[in-house]
């Protein structure tokens, strides 16, 4: 049967949307280049690191979702909704290989009159620009005329119980007023409302203003930690009392660095049609230099703690508890855990690690140790820090049986470990 839906990236925005809509009646099939987790998600398995959960795919199978790597599939949908990775390269522009994979496979069997619709993080200007061509030259249709084409941008929290994509407004910007109705259109199935922007590079702006409004708070947040730190301040106490002002006030808690999928993005650094010359966002490339020192921030506590207490990092057992980047989920994408052990293998530490999410992990191609007897474990290591505050963790428990604990989240009671 013909599915409604073609969701093309089985990622960690592609996934959820996929279950949203398999969730509100809508035939889907995903699509995925990759054949791997395809596979995985035919057989009922979550891909590693997936934002969703093994019976969660299960329900999805049942509810009529069918994963594929057969491009005839694509055209067969009313609506296509692109979810590719886009991270930043080393030169600090976005990758945009991946999507143009999928948009050139969508092209090759694109029908007229459907929807076509870009979650992926993107520069403004790239449904326009990139995507439209790509899609215009492979099908011989034009945007706008042809086939709607629009923007939104992906706005999944991994691990938010509160808010899903059924309650979080959804944004888009089409290429013509009639795309931006297709897209409403669509979205209006699986959300309870829509906003409007005025076009797709407006909708893309969104994404880019919502991550770099998040980085450059974590980074004030994290100067301020260590400010903090250097007066003897306790900042853990100070974001408690500032959350109780009712107005002009959003808290964001330091960390040993900032991970995720969302990647702050300096104008300066986009393709060159999209630069805005003499006018970079100076503000957000303070921020992520100043959370790119964070987990060497955290090596020098490290480094101090076990200085006062008559030894060396050098031969050190440090056990590193949770090294994903968020909280009771798998996803490790860009969790500075990894930066944290190379710095402590460099300074001759004996690095260990435990995650009731990870069962394995590597480090410069190399397994690192994983600890079954998380007390045990705490006991005998020379320095346990926190990195990631999963829901499974007893701080205090874990307070009482390490001999060094340092907490980067501020999770533990207060007096019984050292905070970041």
């Amino acid at each position: 049967m013909p599915a409604d839906l073609a969701v093309i990236g089985l990622g960690h925005l592609g996934l959820p949307l996929a279950q949203a809509a398999v969730a509100a009646g809508v035939r889907t099939i995903g699509y995925d280049t990759d054949p791997r987790p395809v596979a995985e998600l035919a057989a009922g398995h979550t891909p590693a690191d997936g934002p969703l959960t093994a019976s969660d795919v299960r329900r999805m199978l049942s509810g009529g979702f069918r994963p594929t790597t057969d491009t005839t599939e694509l055209g067969r949908v009313r609506t296509a909704v692109i979810c590719a990775p886009t991270p930043l390269g080393a030169d600090g522009t976005p990758d945009l290989t991946a999507l143009g994979d999928a948009a050139r496979a969508l092209a090759a069997r694109l029908r007229p009159h459907t929807t076509v619709l870009l979650e992926s993080p993107a520069a403004p200007g790239t449904t326009e620009g990139f995507l439209r061509t790509l899609l215009e030259e492979g099908s011989g249709l034009r945007a706008g005329r042809d086939f709607h084409l629009a923007y939104s941008p992906g706005r999944h929290d991994p691990g938010n119980r509160t808010h899903g994509l059924a309650n979080t407004p959804k944004v888009i910007g089409g290429l013509t007023p009639a795309c931006t109705e297709a897209a409403a259109a669509f979205y209006g199935r699986l959300t309870d409302k829509v906003v409007r922007a005025r076009g797709p590079r407006e909708a893309e702006t969104v994404k880019l203003l919502e991550t770099n409004f998040r980085h450059v708070n974590i980074a004030l947040v994290n100067e301020m930690a260590v400010l903090c730190h250097d007066l003897g301040v306790d900042l853990w106490d100070v974001i408690r009392c500032a959350e109780t002002k009712p107005f002009g006030f959003q808290a964001f808690r330091p960390g040993p660095g900032v991970g995720g999928h969302g990647v702050p993005m300096d104008p300066s650094c986009l393709p060159h049609a999209g630069r805005t010359p003499g006018h970079p966002l100076r503000m957000v490339g303070l921020a992520q230099e100043i959370n790119s020192r964070m987990p060497q921030y955290v090596i020098q506590r490290c480094a101090a703690l076990l200085n006062e207490h008559g030894k060396s990092a050098r031969g050190a057992r440090v056990l590193l508890l949770g090294v994903t980047y968020k909280p009771d989920l798998a996803d490790r994408e860009s969790a500075p855990a990894t930066e944290i052990a190379r710095r402590l293998m460099d300074l001759g530490a004996a690095v260990s690690y435990h995650d009731p999410y990870v069962p394995h992990w590597r480090v410069r191609e190399l397994p690192v140790p994983r600890v079954d007897s998380l007390y045990e474990a705490a006991a005998h290591a020379d320095l346990t820090v926190l990195l990631q505050n999963h829901r499974t963790y007893d701080l205090q428990g874990l307070a009482v049986k390490a001999q060094l604990l340092l907490d980067t989240r501020g999770a533990s009671p207060t007096g019984t470990a050292h905070r970041l």
